[in-house]
């Protein structure tokens, strides 16, 4: 049995470039959403501000998050040429 000579083996990623890609995509999207749930507080404690729920901050934004997972496991599974 013949040994490999470690100089001829070529080594690879375990994606392809595409999925890197894709996984940066989704990446900003994760991003994206997290940005938009930022602020709605106040700048005095003792005001309460019914700002925090607004549409965006409680449906738009977790939903944004959710698609950008969704999208990096798409990234992964995806099969490269």
């Amino acid at each position: 049995m013949a040994k490999e000579n470690p100089q001829e083996t070529k080594k690879e990623f375990a994606l392809g470039y595409g999925n890197y890609k894709l996984m940066l995509v989704g990446f900003a999207i994760i991003i994206l959403g997290f940005i938009l749930m930022v602020g709605g507080g106040s700048e005095d404690p003792g005001i309460f501000d019914y700002s925090m729920f607004s549409f965006r901050r409680i449906t738009l934004a977790p939903i944004i998050v959710l698609l950008g997972f969704s999208f990096e496991i798409y990234a992964i599974m995806k099969k490269t040429k």
